[in-house]
């Protein structure tokens, strides 16, 4: 999602990401009739170190719990309504700078947590939900050789981050191949995300972003290891089927 905009920055200047896009699209469709029935509302967490913080309301801790019909509800979640783009970028920017960083072998300003922003569409007299859109912003994983940081902390949020990445691995892998049973709560992150991988009408994209730079090449093969990995899974391991969570090309 990107660093928050320092002081001076022109917000007219900056490239839009790609939750910028979405909504752009979302409200012109909002503008047609047939969804004036409906408003949006905005929600943005984090989960830093196997917990849940509500970057909206002052970091509040939050709970992630599941209902009677075995759907994942983050208690306590403050949503926000959201009128257009413009406020969009707002609400992200205030997000972000209540966004856990640090400084770590690979990046000055890297984030120590993986963040979710979601976009929900809800009918304005029931209040039901009618569509959601879920932008997630996963945390870099980390070798313990390039763990420079002797502070525990840091290493704590390290093997977190690993733990949690290494779950979402296992959850899609128990998704292609059709196991009985879905590891999603072997770490907050895919308890989260169990709506956006399962379900008929859910659609999962994974984009890898990597560095030019040569200084980086280490921690670029690692990502693109990973997404290689996922890319390459096959529902049910038949040879030629599609993948079931997409990879963008590089």
């Amino acid at each position: 999602m990107g660093p928050p905009v320092r002081e001076g920055d022109d917000p007219a200047q900056r490239v839009p990401g790609i939750f910028m896009l979405a909504a752009r699209d979302l409200f012109d469709l909002l503008d047609q009739p047939a969804y004036s029935h409906l408003e949006v509302m905005i929600s943005f967490y984090e989960i830093y170190c196997g917990k849940l913080y509500d970057l909206l309301n002052e970091r509040q801790l939050l709970q992630a719990r599941e209902n009677a019909k075995q759907q994942v509800v983050i208690a306590g979640l403050q949503e926000v309504p959201l009128e257009n783009c413009h406020q969009l970028m707002g609400i992200v920017d205030y997000g972000l700078r209540a966004r856990s960083t640090g400084s770590t072998g690979a990046n000055a300003d890297s984030s120590r947590s993986h963040a979710i922003l979601a976009i929900c569409l809800h009918d304005v007299e029931t209040g039901a939900l009618h569509g959601k859109f879920s932008f997630i912003d996963l945390a870099g994983s980390e070798r313990g050789a390039d763990v420079t940081d002797s502070a525990k902390e840091t290493r704590i949020e390290g093997a977190e981050v690993n733990k949690s990445l290494l779950a979402l691995k296992e959850c899609i892998r128990a998704l292609d191949q059709q196991q009985d049973h879905t590891p999603f709560r072997g770490s907050k992150l895919t308890q989260v995300l169990k709506d956006s991988l399962v379900g008929p009408d859910c659609r999962t994209v994974m984009i890898a972003n990597i560095s030019p730079s040569d200084i980086a090449v280490e921690h670029s093969l690692n990502t693109l290891r990973y997404a290689y990995r996922v890319k390459e899974l096959r529902r049910g391991g038949r040879p030629g089927a599609p993948a079931s969570v997409p990879v963008s090309e590089v």
